[in-house]
């Protein structure tokens, strides 16, 4: 039965079902690897033709390494996610098990820790020496508390480091096309010229859609990423540029 005095919370079954059916974190970490993967693919991509392009003025040279480049980097940015997520799992289970170490071996100070954490909360007194007694009652709770508030970090899951080099090199190939696509059906000169605005506006739509899902300023966060994967893909054309095939007689 409910206390008379604690208030009646009534909860919409739609409500229930899109917490349950949604999980936000697993939703935040797949947005982050596809623009991980799509703009890392588009911004290496476009560099690497335009400096091709600057260098040859070849369309089909053009393509050729255009698609060599997409592939390899997609299999490469592939493999990093895969490799970085088991690395975060390993760095998590070394610094839990120090952590199961420490309550061992030193107890009070590792009791002293979570008064201070939760002192800097704003709980004193009574109240605090409740939460410390209630936390280091269960080591687990205690070892939890701590990855999380002293080392801010949280478990990763090993089963996921596959399906994010999945997502991953996916995004990095349909990233790497875009800036590539001009090439198939203009001249080099015009298909540069393409490549390069229809990237920074895809650019800016990858980061205000970013902005608008975590935080930011939609425009700020577009308009940022435009301008950072533009200049350093310039950077290739530049190179292009300097190195020039020298044309014959």
């Amino acid at each position: 039965m409910n206390n008379a005095d604690e208030p009646i919370i009534h909860i919409h079954p739609h409500e229930f079902h899109h917490h349950n059916s949604a999980d936000p974190h697993r939703v935040s970490f797949a947005l982050s690897d596809v623009i991980l993967g799509g703009q890392d693919g588009l911004v290496n991509v476009l560099g690497v033709i335009l400096g091709v392009a600057a260098a040859t003025g070849d369309p089909y040279i053009v393509i050729v390494a255009g698609l060599a480049a997409t592939f390899a980097e997609s299999v490469s940015m592939g493999a990093v996610a895969y490799t970085s997520t088991l690395a975060d799992a390993d760095f998590y289970e070394s610094e839990r098990e120090r952590e199961y170490r420490h309550i061992l071996e030193v107890p009070n100070l590792e009791k002293q820790e979570i008064r201070e954490i939760y002192a800097q909360k704003g709980f004193d007194g009574d109240l605090l020496e409740r939460i410390v007694d209630t936390i280091t009652a269960n080591k687990d709770v205690w070892v939890a508390v701590m990855m999380a508030e002293e080392h801010q970090l949280v478990p990763t899951n090993r089963r996921n480091a596959f399906r994010s080099a999945l997502i991953v090199g996916f995004a990095a190939i349909i990233g790497s096309l875009i800036p590539l696509a001009p090439f198939v059906f203009l001249p080099v000169t015009t298909g540069m010229i393409i490549s390069v605005l229809v990237a920074a506006l895809v650019l800016f739509v990858v980061g205000a859609f970013k902005a608008r899902m975590t935080v930011g300023h939609p425009g700020k966060s577009g308009l940022e990423m435009a301008i950072i994967g533009t200049v350093s893909a310039l950077v290739g054309y530049a190179v292009g540029a300097i190195l020039k095939v020298p044309m014959g007689p």
